[in-house]
C-alpha cells in the first residue's frame, strides 16, 4: 500500500469519506471544546503551533489552529495525508514524528516546510472516524528541529486520545440530537386547527420539549423545561415526555369523562408522581404546562407546573396572561395540580413558548417585550417565522421553544 491516502483503493477512500460525513464536523463553527485542547498542547509540550483538523477528499480543513493562519489547505500539500495512510499501514503505531520534516526528501517540497520560519519539526496522530477509518489529524509543529523525550511522546498520545474522545463526543451528541428530533410530533393536521411550532437547542441537544396530540375530540399541548441544558437535560426530558403522554392515555381511557378533552390538572399530577424517584436522584425540577383545547367549543382547559409563560392572543391583538400556575414537577413530593379553564374564541390563539424565548427579548426578563411579540403576530405561522428568525440573528444562550394554536375565524 502506498503511503499516499490519494491513491488508496477507491472502496477504501470512500468508506473514509463518509466516516468523515457522518461527523458533521467540516465547515462548522470554532468550538471551545477543540481550542482547549490544542491550547493545552502548546502549552505541556511548548511547541509555537497544534490544530486538530479532517481531511476531506480534496483539502485538509483545520477544526482548531494555533499559531498558523490557516483555515484549510489542498490536500495534496500536507504531511497529514501520510499520518493518514500510516494509520492503515501500521495501526500499532500510527503516529508519525519527523525530528526535521525539511531534511526528509517525501516533505522537504511540501509549501511551509522549511525556509524562512516554516516548519520543521512535525508531529502527527490520526484521528478515527465513528466505523474505524482515519478521518483527521491532531498534530503539533515547531520552526526548530526537535525530538520529543519519552515523558512528552506520552502527553502527546495521551491529548490525541483526548483529541479523539471529542471526535467521538461529538458524533454520540449528533445521533442523540437525531433522535430528539425524531421525537417531536409529526404535524398535528387537526381540522378544528391552526398549529405552529418550533424547538431549538442551544447546544446540540436540549431540555424543552413541545408534544401535541389527540385525546377524544380534541388536542392535548405540552410545553416543558427540564433544568439545565445539554445532554443531562435532554434524557430527562424524554422521561418527562413519555410520563406526561402515558398519564392522558392513562386519563382518556379510565379517567372522569366529564372533561370533554383531559382534566390537565390530574395528568399533571399523575405525571410528576411517576417522575418523583427521578428527579430526586437526579436533583432536577421540571417546569410545564399543559392544555386541552376542544375545538368543537373552544374550550381549553390546563394546568401550569410552575411554567408562567402561556397567554392567548385574542382576535383584536389584546394579550391575555394564563394565571394559575403551581410547582414545578421535582420542587416536592406529592404536590398536586388543578386544572383551569378558560376559552379560546374564533381568532383567538393560545401560545405557550419557554424562558429561552423570554431571555432573547429582555436581559430583564421583562414579559412586556414576549408580550408585544405575540400581539403583533395574528398566525401562528406568523409567530413561529418571527421567533426562528430572531434566534437567527442571536446566539442563544438557552433552548428556545414555541407552540401557537389558533381557534379558526369563521
Amino acid at each position: 500500500m502506498t503511503t499516499d491516502p490519494s491513491t488508496l483503493p477507491e472502496h477504501l477512500e470512500e468508506a473514509r469519506l463518509r466516516d468523515v460525513e457522518r461527523l458533521e464536523l467540516l465547515d462548522t463553527p470554532p468550538e471551545e471544546r477543540f481550542d482547549q485542547l490544542v491550547r493545552f498542547a502548546r502549552r505541556i509540550l511548548g511547541v509555537p503551533m497544534a490544530s486538530l483538523s479532517l481531511m476531506d477528499r480534496d483539502r485538509q480543513w483545520f477544526k482548531s489552529i494555533q499559531g498558523l493562519d490557516l483555515i484549510e489547505v489542498p490536500r495534496q500539500n500536507t504531511v497529514c495525508r501520510t499520518v493518514i495512510a500510516r494509520a492503515y499501514e501500521h495501526p500499532d503505531d500510527p503516529a508519525l514524528i519527523l525530528p526535521d520534516a525539511a531534511a526528509d526528501p517525501q516533505f522537504q517540497a511540501i509549501p511551509g516546510i522549511g525556509g524562512d520560519g516554516g516548519i520543521r519539526f512535525y508531529a502527527g496522530y490520526p484521528l478515527f472516524g465513528p466505523t474505524g477509518h482515519p478521518v483527521g489529524t491532531f498534530c503539533i509543529y515547531d520552526t526548530e528541529q526537535r525530538h520529543l523525550d519519552a515523558d512528552q511522546l506520552e502527553a502527546f498520545t495521551e491529548i490525541a486520545a483526548w483529541a479523539q474522545r471529542e471526535l467521538e463526543r461529538a458524533d454520540e451528541l449528533d445521533r442523540a440530537a437525531e433522535i430528539q428530533r425524531q421525537l417531536l410530533p409529526q404535524p398535528l393536521g387537526h381540522p378544528g386547527v391552526e398549529i405552529a411550532t418550533l424547538c431549538l437547542p442551544a447546544f446540540v441537544v436540549g431540555g424543552d420539549f413541545y408534544d401535541h396530540y389527540r385525546v377524544r375530540d380534541g388536542v392535548v399541548i405540552t410545553v416543558a423545561d427540564v433544568m439545565g441544558k445539554g445532554l443531562g437535560a435532554a434524557i430527562v426530558s424524554s422521561a418527562v415526555r413519555s410520563s406526561l403522554r402515558g398519564a392522558a392515555r392513562v386519563l382518556e381511557r379510565f379517567g372522569d369523562n366529564a372533561c370533554s378533552v383531559l382534566d390537565t390538572g390530574a395528568a399533571l399530577s399523575l405525571a410528576a408522581e411517576h417522575l418523583t424517584d427521578d428527579c430526586e436522584r437526579t436533583n432536577t425540577f421540571v417546569t410545564a404546562l399543559v392544555a386541552a383545547l376542544d375545538p368543537a367549543t373552544g374550550e381549553v382547559d390546563f394546568a401550569d407546573a410552575g411554567h408562567g409563560l402561556a397567554m392567548i392572543r385574542r382576535a383584536h391583538g389584546r394579550v391575555d396572561w394564563l394565571d394559575g400556575g403551581g410547582l414545578p414537577i421535582g420542587v416536592l413530593p406529592g404536590t398536586e395540580w388543578k386544572s383551569n379553564c378558560t376559552r379560546l374564541e374564533p381568532g383567538d390563539m393560545l401560545v405557550v413558548c419557554s424562558d429561552g424565548l423570554l431571555d432573547l427579548l429582555d436581559e430583564d426578563s421583562d414579559r412586556s417585550a414576549l408580550e408585544g411579540l405575540v400581539a403583533s403576530h395574528r398566525s401562528p405561522d406568523a409567530l413561529v417565522d418571527a421567533v426562528r428568525a430572531l434566534v437567527d440573528g442571536q446566539l442563544p444562550l438557552d433552548d428556545v421553544t414555541v407552540v401557537a394554536v389558533r381557534q379558526p375565524a369563521p
